[in-house]
């Protein structure tokens, strides 16, 4: 047999190998998985002990003792399942080496999927408890940014086509809202997850009942006790041969909604670095392109938008597998599982370090901003200028067709001449509008023409981001700014 190439000449995920982090990477790797069984087998034998069945103490303490495995043991379990084509007995046979007065009472009772899917649900809980937090941080990044620019006037968009003003912090906040829907969904897949517990081959529970020598009491106290002693609240009622993979479909829905607001998100922050009133973090020797020196592109969040994309298509995935199930359990689930669940939370843990460090970094140009403020005001303006006039005694008709002829004027100067909005010095110099002259420079003040927005940037934080992130205070503080490896 040839040696394994070196990682850099054999295929690497860019997830784990490129962008995610260590303690995500590290959550669904072997020595994660392989250690989680052997506690999983170490529980069942303890609840098994404490309701009757004749396992030695020194067996669980051999147990206790040999939790971790090292590299020896993984070449030993790999060997083991090239002859056995069977992952889960490698392991047992491994651990039974390691473990010799407790080799004839590790997976006493139970069917390989008793360590696969109660291990599964434990990585989603912890992979959960990874990501929620991360998600928190986000938002009150972005919450502090809603609020430093609450009242900075801007040009609103509606088909991506001058409306009417808004301000930065405002926008920013329908970027937190739909991240706080995230919030609430992520805690709510967390929450929900419940535990496969010791079910047997089909689910009935059959093995152990003659373990116990008929004593359902006593199996239905090992499924409680078991449960228990993995940190669970409860475990399904019941189950086929594993857990029903609609619960994954539920975990998945939930990073799935999430990425569309990544998407949302990155992609208005992708916009406005082309209008160059936002920009992202850009360090002092980063290069935005090979050729063109001056660019300044966007990476971070066309990184967000290619992740997102990828995520959102996963839900697809975990549906088709859970629906595609035959009676108690089919096989076909199990490498299309080992993909999805792991670079699922691979890829949200991903995003959300990436947009961490964005929105710690944003950058807003006022001058830019401004600029285009001056560009189209005047157009919108000229309602609060007939308006005026109406109250300072004129026709609103006539004063619609005068103030339409100098528009329609004004704008061929935008559109055809490649000029600057005269609009209002065409309004200026007509003697028309001199009732309103004086008033002029007031009807075109851009923080007139935002409503409520500063306001509701403040309603907005302190009635519904506030109370979201009080839960996540310890989490709050103290965080480190998130670096991008690459």
């Amino acid at each position: 047999m040839s040696a394994p190439a070196p990682s850099w000449q054999s295929w690497q995920s860019p997830l784990s190998g490129r962008y995610a982090s260590k303690e995500m990477s590290s959550l669904f790797s072997n020595a994660t998985r392989f250690g989680t069984w052997r506690t999983l087998w170490l529980n069942l034998a303890i609840a098994e002990k404490e309701l009757g069945l004749p396992i030695p103490d020194a067996a669980i303490e051999e147990m206790k003792a040999n939790l971790e495995l090292d590299d020896e043991q993984m070449k030993m379990a790999a060997e083991e399942e090239k002859k056995r084509r069977h992952d889960v007995m490698a392991h047992v046979h491994v651990f039974g080496t390691m473990c010799p007065t407790a080799a004839p009472f590790i997976h006493l009772g139970a069917t390989s999927c008793y360590v696969t899917d109660n291990a599964d649900l434990i990585f989603l809980k912890r992979a959960f408890d990874l990501v929620i937090p991360k998600l928190a941080v986000t938002i009150s990044r972005l919450a502090a940014f809603a609020e430093q620019h609450r009242a900075q006037p801007t040009l609103g968009f509606t088909h991506m086509q001058p409306a009417q003003l808004t301000t930065v912090g405002k926008r920013a906040c329908l970027w937190i809202q739909e991240l706080l829907w995230d919030l609430r969904n992520l805690e709510r897949a967390r929450n929900d997850l419940g535990f496969r517990g010791v079910k047997g081959t089909t689910g009935t529970q059959a093995s152990f009942l003659s373990l116990f020598d008929g004593d359902h009491a006593k199996v239905k106290a090992l499924d409680k006790r078991v449960t228990q002693l993995c940190g669970f609240g409860y475990a399904y009622p019941v189950t086929g041969q594993t857990y029903s993979r609609k619960i994954d479909v539920d975990a998945l829905n939930a990073l799935v909604s999430f990425s569309t607001s990544a998407l949302k998100m990155a992609t208005d922050i992708r916009l406005l670095c082309h209008l160059k009133e936002v920009e992202e973090p850009f360090e002092k020797d980063q290069i935005g392109s090979s050729a063109m020196a001056y660019k300044r592109n966007p990476m971070r969040s066309e990184r967000v938008c290619g992740l997102a994309r990828w995520l959102g298509n996963m839900a697809n995935s975990a549906r088709e597998t859970a629906g595609s199930q035959w009676m108690e359990r089919t096989l076909d689930d199990s490498a299309n599982r080992r993909l999805t669940l792991p670079e699922a939370f691979l890829t949200t843990d991903v995003i959300l370090t990436t947009l961490q460090n964005i929105t710690e970094g944003l950058v807003v140009y006022p001058a830019i901003i401004n600029r285009r403020i001056a560009a189209e005001l005047p157009f919108m303006a000229t309602e609060n200028v007939i308006m005026a006039m109406v109250r300072a005694g004129g026709d609103r008709q006539v004063c619609h067709e005068e103030i339409r002829v100098l528009s329609h004027q004004a704008a061929k100067v935008v559109k055809e001449e490649g000029g600057d909005n005269d609009l209002i010095e065409r309004i200026r110099k007509s003697e028309y509008f001199a009732p309103v002259h004086a008033k002029l420079d007031e009807l075109l003040d851009p923080t007139t023409f935002v409503g409520r927005a500063p306001e509701q940037v403040d309603d907005f934080v302190e009635e519904w981001v506030r109370p979201a992130l009080q839960p996540y205070a310890e989490a709050l503080k103290d965080v480190k700014k998130a670096e991008l490896a690459v």
